[in-house]
């Protein structure tokens, strides 16, 4: 164990992908898919050896805990573990290409969720790696949020310590290569991932429970604890668990609105009582007001033409809105079956630009959600109130504590800094995608989605279902790099050019 502590991070992320490919190894020899269970077991063999190999060769190489190392670390695990993941894939489905197996386990480990294939085209074995992948995905991003990017003050902690630059961190460039990189993700690793993974295993049970099969419950599982949104059916829709399972997934996506519902969370800057956290609270007023909205606006579509639905018809599309408000604001993009139930009988067209701005705010700070992030529009919101406040009483005061002047001020500002940043982003990519001959509305849908880590976006935000199977090499490497950037946020990119991270 001492000689795989001195490993460098990314070789043991190696093999902990190749260890994982042992399990749709396993689970297609219980299906009697001999095929795949071949391409699994052949492939987590042989990277396990090359991991191996790797290792010994590494093991001795000054070890780089710098700044700089550690995000290349998270931007190498992101870039460079999908070329391995893909392999298996690949060999499973051998009517594909490559580039199509490695979008897919892009999409996959940065919690996007989208994909090019069918459901019904992809072996159960395949469709639980996908979600095995993207729950990997999810838990490193938890990890990476505590033990890399809190302590140089990315990811969002930047509102919170507001007044240190991006990157430096709450001591500098200097303490942070004092510390320990491997020891900070061991203990991150040990508090968080129990958590995640019994969080997983309880909403599993608890599924399968309520009705659906094992494979379905498991991937539903993993997809919504990792906000990835992979489903092997497609959605919840045609799920055997009904109402019951879409209650289930509703009550644990909530783990995505704030990091104080993990045990880090509570140790974390900024740490305060769970009701009195500004995420939390935010979220859940945009999940009651939202499809307060949503109902009354059908409510009144359905008057106009005459027609009263019943109470029940009502209460359920009532339910279909804050469902599927909560999936898209927590980037997982699941849709309920009472959100379809809700646009037949007002006869109102999807609200496509309101489940598109969710996703643009994204949940909480050190979740598996992506997005601007629930703090920094929180942060927005609260320096607008004080500034109509300033309008109203010049002379006033703004008062509750030199923490929250600091968030109106300083936090406000590097949340107005990161927004224009993901502005910047999607126009950038839209401006790519474009090269593709695709025209503005899905330019526009494809680039939130990418970015916004959303990929069941594309499919009802726009006028029509956008396949993502239609894009062409161009588009598809674009949206690969996207999906990359928004997982890891634009300042942590931009950070990696300060030119402290480059100085010996």
């Amino acid at each position: 164990m001492r000689r795989f502590g001195n490993l460098p991070v990314l070789v043991m992320l190696m093999g902990i992908c190749a260890a994982a490919m042992f399990v749709p190894a396993l689970h297609a020899v219980l299906e009697r898919d001999h095929a795949v269970a071949r391409a699994f077991f052949y492939s987590g063999t042989l990277f396990l050896i090359l991991v191996a190999m790797i290792g010994f060769a590494t093991a001795a190489n000054r070890r780089d805990d710098s700044a700089r190392g550690q995000l290349l670390t998270l931007v190498g695990a992101f870039t460079l573990l999908p070329l391995m993941l893909a392999v298996p894939f690949a060999e499973a489905i051998p009517d594909t290409t490559y580039l199509n197996a490695w979008w897919e386990m892009v999409s996959s480990l940065t919690t996007t969720g989208a994909t090019l294939f069918h459901p019904d085209r992809l072996p159960p074995s395949v469709h639980l790696w996908r979600a095995l992948v993207g729950w990997m995905g999810g838990g490193f991003v938890l990890i990476s949020a505590v033990a890399v990017l809190a302590p140089m003050n990315l990811g969002g902690f930047e509102v919170l310590g507001a007044g240190a630059s991006p990157g430096a961190g709450g001591g500098g460039i200097q303490a942070l290569r004092m510390i320990d990189l491997r020891g900070r993700l061991a203990r991150s690793s040990l508090t968080i991932l129990p958590v995640y993974a019994g969080l997983t295993l309880l909403l599993w049970i608890a599924l399968v429970l309520t009705g659906d099969p094992g494979l379905i419950a498991a991937c539903h599982a993993m997809s919504t604890l990792s906000t990835s949104g992979i489903s092997p059916l497609g959605g919840l829709a045609p799920t055997t668990s009904g109402l019951g399972g879409e209650v289930l997934i509703f009550v644990f996506l909530l783990f995505a609105l704030t990091r104080r519902f993990y045990p880090s969370g509570r140790i974390q800057a900024g740490a305060q009582r769970l009701f009195h956290d500004p995420e939390l609270r935010f979220g859940l007023l945009l999940v009651a007001v939202l499809p307060a909205f949503l109902f009354l606006r059908h409510w009144i579509g359905a008057l106009e033409v005459d027609e009263v639905p019943r109470v029940g018809q009502a209460l359920l599309a009532l339910w279909g809105a804050a469902f599927t408000v909560l999936s898209f604001l927590t980037t997982t993009g699941f849709e309920s079956a009472g959100w379809a139930a809700a646009r037949s009988w007002s006869g109102l067209a999807t609200p496509g630009l309101i489940l598109a701005g969710l996703a643009v705010i994204g949940g909480g700070v050190a979740t598996t959600a992506g997005g601007v992030k629930l703090l920094r529009v929180y942060a927005l919101y609260r320096h607008g109130e004080r500034e109509i406040e300033r309008l109203v009483h010049p002379s006033s005061i703004g008062g509750a504590g030199v923490s929250a002047r600091r968030l109106r001020r300083q936090g406000a500002q590097m949340a107005w800094v990161f927004f224009m940043l993901f502005a910047i982003s999607i126009a950038v990519t839209m401006l790519a995608l474009s090269l593709s001959g695709l025209d503005f509305e899905r330019t526009t849908v494809l680039s939130v989605a990418a970015l916004s880590t959303t990929g069941p976006l594309a499919t009802v935000a726009g006028s029509s279902p956008i396949d993502w199977a239609l894009l062409d090499a161009w588009a598809k490497s674009v949206l690969a790099a996207a999906m990359v950037l928004g997982r890891l946020e634009t300042l942590a990119i931009i950070a990696l050019l300060n030119p402290d991270f480059w100085r010996s």
